[in-house]
């Protein structure tokens, strides 16, 4: 009988992930999530782009000298400059990968690069050296590969492996691939390189969700010789976003007789959550009826379901909820609860608090608890959101007043506390007391924002629900969002407001000077003549 093959899990959530349209994450919230990646049992963890801003930067080295089994990788184009910073930024890891890209199909050469193949392989392969002087594991992708001629990519994957290459991973950039097709591209690297099996060399699937089919093409791929699985946490990514970590993993574990041969070192009850850090921190929700880990995914109403769970859960539940680490009772805590109850609730969902977290994360959980009888999970995660999301805070509400009402203008007055604790106010006008706190808080703040999108919600059932407010500000064509909650709507809404404010100014001189982590800054021109400056791998 053959042996099991392990199948390396490559999370690229702090990376390709972060690129989703208003997902920025700051360095604390990266560095946690690390950690939680660490623990889920993720082989590699690519932790950013080094040369696309300061902030990327710091983050790749703060979490590659934190972490001490998880390679962490660091992502570079085809140009020197590039593969210095992120070889500077892995210095200290104690295990690090530059992941080195070039895009290779026939519409990035003949409209992007304007490159003939061999110019491109030739350029791989001197980025690859490059990069193999500066750490021992050196990742190569051929960007949009799955629309690349299957020749081309024979001749590049070769051409990259000789020259030191451990890993070469095949993206499906744009979602376009079917499995069948994505599948035999692997299956013809192999055949035309036995130079893969002979040697060891990690064949590596990076699917985009653009047409549905990401987590079947990378299954596709398992079956077919691929080694390594690029994903994201729930899924999240550029456009569509990129196959989910949590249905791979589980694809696998549950179907054991058709995945017989392939296995992860996944701690699958660290899946829900992880899930759940990440759609907090990101502020991107989790859809109700997402596989895994979404709101109905262990959901029963059907009368006939609900019999047969009753009778047999295996009749409509192909997987045990406690697998993925659901929680059996949700209801967990009230006002008599203590600071280690806390703690250790915290802990079941994924949440690291330091004393001073933990502290504060108590003197909210206690002021809810006067509020309202029954804390619930998503309660205890919206309480330690409040104290990861924004990092340093800026400014805090001391208090707020609004008055409005038919046919009267929403006046607000708004204190806000700043860094030093000197208390600041202000009053303002506006269409709704949303609009006129809004006005208030920015003509204390400073900081002009246009407001692009909110939600309002009740985070649990009753008349007693905190409601949760969630907001999307564009500052200087960046989009940042911001959460906020409370038993008071409109104090959820200044909480969400306000926090999108302290992002911001938190984060000033540590984004990339262009849109978004996609889009590195322009190199001098003797360099970006080689590639492409607006490319990302994947």
């Amino acid at each position: 009988m053959p042996q099991p093959t392990t199948i390396r899990i490559f999370d690229t959530t702090l990376r390709d992930g972060e690129q989703s349209p208003g997902a920025t994450l700051n360095i604390r919230e990266k560095i946690d999530i690390a950690h939680q990646l660490e623990t889920l049992g993720v082989d590699v963890i690519e932790a950013g782009f080094p040369i696309t801003s300061v902030g990327d930067f710091e983050s790749v080295r703060a979490i590659g000298q934190e972490l001490a089994t998880a390679t962490v990788a660091g992502l570079a184009r085809c140009v020197p400059r590039d593969i210095d910073r992120a070889g500077e930024a892995l210095h200290g890891a104690a295990n690090p990968r530059i992941h080195v890209f070039c895009a290779t199909s026939k519409v990035h050469r003949e409209h992007k690069l304007n490159k003939a193949i061999e110019q491109i392989i030739e350029l791989s392969v001197e980025s690859v050296k490059r990069a193999c002087g500066m750490v021992q594991d050196v990742e190569f992708s051929p960007e949009d590969a799955s629309r690349t001629e299957l020749s081309y990519l024979v001749d590049i994957t070769g051409a990259v492996v000789d020259a030191g290459a451990t890993t070469v991973n095949i993206p499906d950039t744009v979602g376009y691939a079917v499995p069948e097709e994505y599948g035999h591209i692997f299956a013809y690297l192999r055949e035309k390189l036995p130079v893969l099996d002979e040697k060891s060399i990690y064949l590596s699937a990076h699917c985009h969700n653009d047409l549905g089919l990401a987590v079947a093409n990378s299954l596709a791929a398992i079956r077919n010789g691929a080694r390594q699985i690029e994903c994201t946490i729930n899924g999240i990514g550029e456009r569509a976003g990129n196959a989910a970590l949590e249905e791979i993993v589980m694809a696998l574990r549950t179907r054991g007789d058709f995945f017989d041969r392939y296995r992860t070192g996944i701690k699958t009850e660290r899946i829900y959550p992880i899930s759940r850090m990440v759609s907090t921190m990101t502020g991107l929700r989790v859809q109700r009826n997402k596989a895994i880990v979404g709101e109905n995914a262990f959901a029963h109403e059907a009368g006939i379901h609900q019999d047969g769970v009753l009778k047999e859960r295996s009749t409509y539940e192909i997987m045990n909820p406690c697998d993925i680490g659901l929680p059996a009772n949700k209801l967990v805590l009230g006002k008599h609860s203590g600071r280690h109850a806390l703690r250790d609730r915290a802990q079941a969902l994924g949440f690291r608090l330091d004393d001073g977290q933990l502290k504060k994360a108590f003197e909210s959980f206690k002021a809810l608890a006067d509020k309202k009888k029954d804390i619930y999970d998503e309660d205890i995660e919206a309480i330690l959101d409040q104290q990861l999301q924004t990092g340093r805070q800026l400014w805090e509400l001391v208090r707020f007043q609004v008055t409005s009402g038919t046919n009267m203008i929403a006046t607000a007055t708004v204190v806000l506390s700043d860094a030093s604790g000197e208390q600041q106010m202000d009053a303002a006008t506006g269409d709704g007391p949303i609009d006129a706190v809004y006005s208030a808080i920015q003509r204390i703040t400073g900081v002009q924002v246009t407001l692009e999108d909110y939600e309002s919600r009740a985070i649990t059932a009753g008349k007693d629900a905190q409601g949760e407010a969630s907001v999307a500000v564009r500052h200087n064509d960046r989009k940042v969002r911001g959460r906020g909650l409370s038993t008071d709507v409109v104090e959820a809404a200044v909480r969400a407001y306000l926090a999108a404010i302290n992002r911001i100014k938190s984060s000033q001189g540590q984004w990339p000077t262009t849109d978004t982590p996609d889009h590195p800054p322009v190199e001098p021109q003797a360099e970006t003549a080689e590639v492409e400056p607006k490319a990302a791998s994947g």
